[in-house]
């Protein structure tokens, strides 16, 4: 009987998925009763998806929300899912624009001390209208990547050896690289999309850091491209503006020669996530940039909307240097 459930442990992590691939085709045949995992943004579209699949295969999810009164009702699906799954939901209250939150929500799950084998720092927000986190930041800066900076690396000791770390990036992130001279904009004119890049890149090289960092402890680190598709997260477009940028981005593509793009169901653009989370090999994917259940390759062509990751959103030396930027920055707000 050991002898089988090895095999079909070695057959489901060689096997191959691709960007039609669920969630749930990716964990299926995978056990995770016992184990345990953070997600940031799990109320709707790809968190509130990433969740139900993990526990429905019976895991243990702490899932951060904004506001816990809108969350409970939201995360319904999630507790049926676990219900049936054997896995179970624990909603903490977190808002990632508020460093006064992530610390105290950080500071309820390091008092707890039970540890996750994975974080997934889904929550985000995209091209918003200009304004600043209550700390002063850029508001997409801010909650992309500061709020999780502060968050992830205050609760870094609760990661298991040999856990994983998965921060949702984009291909927005070939859009702009970030700037470390003026993060929040205040010698520039702001551009939505521009400041959503940078948050973007960002992600992957927070990714980049943390896995450097923490590796020696078997902990890797990997940024995901979960796929366009269609959630709450361009709340700040009308569906008119939408479909226009649908279209703008369809007529790049062609004009660059690409395949024309194709929106994800949110199920399939939730696939990455756990697939670097649970089945991925995290030697072979930590440091690097995921898309489609696979490591993308590097690709500096000019279109912002190619596949592949630009070579700066990798960049180990920046990486530091946005690491220690943002220890600066959320230091002179505490």
């Amino acid at each position: 009987m050991e002898f089988a459930l090895t095999q079909l442990k070695e057959k489901k992590m060689t096997k191959s998925f691709g960007a039609k691939s669920t969630a749930d085709e990716v964990l299926s045949g995978v056990d995770l009763k016992g184990k345990r995992f953070l997600v940031t943004g799990v109320s709707s579209g790809i968190g509130l998806e990433t969740a139900r699949s993990l526990v429905s295969h019976g895991a243990s999810v702490v899932g951060t929300v904004r506001d816990l009164g809108k969350g409970e009702p939201a995360t319904a699906p999630v507790r049926d899912a676990a219900s049936q799954g054997g896995g179970s939901l624990e909603l903490i209250a977190l808002d990632l624009a508020s460093l006064q939150s992530v610390r105290a929500g950080a500071d309820r799950l390091l008092a707890d001390i039970r540890r996750f084998d994975a974080v997934i720092a889904n929550a985000g927000v995209m091209a918003t209208p200009f304004g600043r986190t209550v700390d002063g930041f850029e508001i997409q800066f801010g909650t992309n990547h500061l709020g999780h900076f502060a968050l992830i690396d205050r609760i870094a000791p609760l990661i298991a050896d040999n856990g994983r770390l998965v921060v949702l990036s984009s291909q927005a992130h070939r859009v702009a690289d970030v700037d470390l001279d003026d993060p929040n904009f205040e010698h520039q004119e702001y551009q939505p999309f521009v400041a959503y890049g940078r948050s973007k890149t960002a992600n992957a090289l927070f990714a980049v850091e943390f896995d450097r960092r923490h590796r020696e402890r078997g902990i890797r680190a990997a940024s995901v491209m979960p796929g366009n598709s269609i959630t709450d997260l361009p709340r700040h477009f009308s569906p008119e503006e939408l479909q226009g940028l649908l279209e703008t981005v369809g007529k790049a593509r062609a004009e660059a020669g690409l395949a024309p793009a194709e929106l994800k169901e949110i199920p399939q653009a939730a696939a990455t996530s756990v697939w670097a989370a649970v089945v991925a090999d995290k030697d072979a994917i930590g440091g690097r940039y995921l898309e489609d259940c696979a490591v993308a390759p590097i690709n500096d062509t000019p279109s912002p909307f190619a596949d592949g990751v630009r070579s700066y959103a990798l960049d180990a030396g920046k990486a530091k240097q946005l690491w220690t930027r943002s220890e600066e920055l959320i230091g002179a707000a505490s």
